[in-house]
């Protein structure tokens, strides 16, 4: 794989630095300028860079300053890496990166990555989207200094009463609960909140709709942490053996597949 001269904005994962994907790893390895989310990246995944290549942190500097950045590397004909945490489609904050990259006229790429609502239900074993129980998932946030559209409201989605996601929003789990309960949610709709999932110092709780808040404040919980609440989260789906996809039921047939016919 070779580089062009322009910004590869790449998901560098929830955390785990062997959760990159290959191509965002390469894009890492060979670009000749890193700009990276230095608050939620870990330094450790950066150190695959090449070592003469330009590495800055992004923390700290305004969304001008970074695309300005980007725009003269472009310009000198050198490749850019824009790391960001997990995957930049989901609350990456690019839209208005690349905006500007457009503008300017710099070519960009976006390279998927692991977003941390994966790396969430990976860390506590759970299947988001259970057969006959929940078939959907919601990404979503409390509204907090950034406000939610109209009709995106916690209240209103969780009518849905499917798995939901929330980004963003640690300190805002009494607020979530709230919506939750109007939303017409049992009290003991089981709740899981993974604290900087697959970090070193990764926290996981196992709880309910009503201990929620108790919950994440016995364990300091107020940042880098995902809610998963629903049905699906409940510990003990395993064990129970209820739900189960028709994929690999013998009696359903499909291309690959001949199922077997049940005789009287």
């Amino acid at each position: 794989m070779s580089l062009e001269p322009k910004v590869y904005i790449v998901g560098a994962g929830p955390g785990d630095v062997e959760l990159i994907t290959v191509k965002g790893m390469r894009v890492l390895q060979q670009a000749d300028v890193v700009i990276y989310t230095d608050s939620l990246v870990r330094d450790e995944l950066v150190e695959f860079a090449k070592p003469d290549a330009s590495v800055y942190k992004s923390a700290g500097m305004a969304l001008e300053d970074i695309v300005n950045l980007m725009v003269t590397a472009v310009g000198e004909g050198k490749s850019v890496a824009r790391v960001h945490t997990g995957d930049p489609s989901v609350f990456g904050a690019i839209l208005e990166q690349v905006a500007m990259l457009r503008k300017a006229g710099v070519a960009y790429e976006i390279v998927p990555g692991v977003s941390s609502v994966f790396a969430a239900a990976a860390a506590v074993g759970a299947e988001l989207t259970v057969p006959d129980l929940t078939q959907t998932v919601i990404l979503t946030r409390m509204g907090g200094r950034t406000p939610m559209p109209q009709g995106e409201q916690l209240s209103g989605l969780a009518r849905h009463h499917c798995t939901i996601a929330l980004y963003l929003s640690a300190t805002l789990a009494k607020k979530a609960v709230d919506e939750f309960l109007e939303a017409g949610w049992d009290t003991q709709t089981p709740v899981a909140v993974v604290h900087k999932a697959t970090w070193p110092d990764q926290k996981i709780i196992r709880t309910t709709l009503s201990g929620l808040v108790r919950a994440m404040g016995d364990a300091h919980i107020s940042s880098h942490a995902m809610i998963l609440a629903g049905w699906a989260l409940h510990p003990e789906l395993p064990e129970k053996g209820d739900y189960k996809s028709k994929l690999y039921d013998k009696s359903f047939t499909h291309r690959y597949r001949k199922g077997e016919v049940a005789v009287d």
